[in-house]
C-alpha cells in the first residue's frame, strides 16, 4: 500500500489526496511506470520518498530531545534535502536548540553554582534547571508543531536558522 508523500500515512493507490494532511498524491498512472522499470525497487522508492525519511519526519526528528542533533546533521549532509528550505530550517533551528542546551549545561549552570546566587536557591532545580526545562519545552512544542506541518519560528533561534538557510541558498 502506498504512503502519503508529505506525512507518511497510508493512502489507497486510487486516492488523489491524503486523508490525514490533504496533500495531493501522485497519480496512479505515474506510479505504475516506476514499477515497470526493472532497475527501480518500488519498496525502496516508497520508503525513501513516502516512508520514514520524508520531509515531515525529517523535520520532526530534528527536535527529538538530546538526540535530535544527529538527525539535524544527517539532514544537512544529505543530498536529498539540499534544496528543501523547510527541512533545512528545522535542522538548523534544532541544532541551535541543542547548542543552547549545551550552553546552559556547560556554562550557565556551573557559573550559577559557583556564585552566591546558586547557593541561595531553596531548590537545586532553580537557575540552570529552569533554563533546561524551557529548552526541553521548546523541543517538545517544536516536535508537535512539525508533526502537524506548521512552520513555527522560535524567537531568537528561528531568526538565526532562517538567516543561515538564506545565506546557504545565496552562497550555494
Amino acid at each position: 500500500m502506498p504512503y502519503c508523500c508529505q506525512c507518511g500515512n497510508q493512502v489507497a493507490a486510487s486516492d488523489r489526496y491524503c486523508r490525514s494532511c490533504g496533500t495531493v498524491q501522485a497519480a496512479a498512472g505515474s506510479q505504475s511506470g516506476a514499477h515497470n522499470n526493472p532497475q527501480s525497487n518500488p519498496r525502496l522508492d516508497d520508503f525513501a520518498t513516502n516512508g520514514f525519511w520524508n520531509t515531515r519526519n525529517a523535520s520532526r526528528l530534528c527536535y527529538f530531545p538530546w538526540l535530535g542533533w544527529v538527525a539535524c546533521v544527517l539532514v544537512l549532509a544529505t543530498q536529498r534535502f539540499q534544496r528543501d528550505y523547510e527541512v533545512r530550517f528545522h535542522a538548523f533551528q534544532g541544532l541551535y536548540l541543542f547548542v543552547a542546551w549545551l550552553l546552559v549545561d556547560w556554562v550557565i549552570s556551573p557559573v550559577l553554582r559557583m556564585t552566591h546566587y546558586g547557593f541561595w536557591q531553596p531548590m537545586p532545580f532553580m537557575g540552570g534547571g529552569v533554563l533546561h526545562l524551557l529548552i526541553l519545552a521548546a523541543w517538545i512544542v517544536m516536535y508537535f508543531k512539525t508533526k502537524r506541518g506548521e512552520h513555527y519560528r522560535l524567537p531568537i533561534l528561528g531568526d538565526l536558522a532562517e538567516r543561515t538557510v538564506a545565506e546557504q541558498r545565496g552562497g550555494g
